[in-house]
């Protein structure tokens, strides 16, 4: 199939942007590295009557520091979380993560906003932002917004983002040196959508868990905090002891729904034994 005929706009600013979609009574899309969008257009998903392509935005680019916080402009492309030594240094679970999205080629084009903004339930980068405490900035036509990631992600393919509202860019706190963080996924290829996967920010004191934050994708229509099992270890040593009660606690945090692929007990034997590996991988880090 081919997408329909569409029109085609590219602002320079978020106001022309809001124009834009407003002057198209919302029946627009806006674009951004397109990986999800344009082959959703092909099989005709969905069929705007206009393109919105946001590349052309400065307010949507680059890679800074600030006051303790890394702000990462939307339209930043998965390669550069690879690659970017300021993604290294301050959000290296965001790193860790991104030889795990898809393939090369997709890497390539795709965006950091794009991906958060579809919140696609089996994605990595929307889980790393519940992990790391991200914010996300938003612009509306009556001004910007920051919105917690724990406020963010709602439902399936559904979040904080009302209709006409641009993901700006996101705000994630800088990694301390006393942070940990570790990240990994089960999937039957490298490439393919996890079975599920999980990423992990913990803060020590010397030997002891001072916090921790565990984000669980692909067990649920939304990203998920698994905050049993960190209540399990906050104020703990990581050892067996208590890495086996975070493993009990986990169940406690997930409902994963009925799949044709796995079953929901197949989906929380995985998540236990990753959860497991990634908690003794921290306590192995110095």
């Amino acid at each position: 199939m081919k997408a329909r005929a569409f029109a085609y706009a590219r602002p320079q600013t978020l106001a022309e942007a809001h124009a834009a979609f407003a002057e198209a009574d919302g029946d627009a899309s806006y674009i951004s590295g397109g990986q999800s969008l344009v082959p959703a257009l092909a099989m005709r998903l969905q069929a705007p009557r206009q393109i919105i392509d946001l590349a052309g935005i400065a307010q949507m680019r680059g890679i800074g520091v600030e006051d303790g916080v890394l702000r990462l402009g939307a339209l930043t492309r998965h390669v550069d979380a690879l690659r970017h030594p300021l993604i290294a240094t301050h959000a290296p679970l965001l790193a860790q993560a991104a030889p795990f999205v898809a393939h090369p080629a997709i890497r390539n084009r795709g965006t950091l906003g794009g991906s958060v903004s579809l919140a696609d339930p089996a994605s990595e980068f929307p889980a790393m932002m519940l992990a790391m405490g991200a914010s996300m900035e938003i612009s509306s036509p009556e001004g910007l917004r920051l919105v917690p990631a724990d406020d963010y992600f709602q439902d399936l393919y559904q979040t904080a983002l009302e209709p006409g509202d641009i993901l700006v860019a996101l705000h994630i706190p800088c990694a301390q040196p006393g942070h940990r963080c570790a990240f990994d996924e089960l999937a039957r290829r490298r490439g393919d959508y996890a079975m599920v996967g999980a990423g992990i920010m913990a803060l020590m004191d010397g030997d002891m868990v001072a916090d921790m934050r565990i984000a669980c994708f692909s067990v649920a229509a939304t990203p998920v905090r698994a905050r049993n099992a960190e209540g399990a270890l906050i104020g703990q040593r990581l050892e067996a002891e208590s890495i086996a009660a975070a493993q009990r606690a986990l169940d406690e945090d997930l409902d994963p729904p009925d799949d044709a692929q796995i079953s929901p007990s197949m989906r929380r034997h995985l998540a236990r034994v990753l959860l497991g590996r990634l908690l003794q991988r921290l306590e192995a880090t110095p």
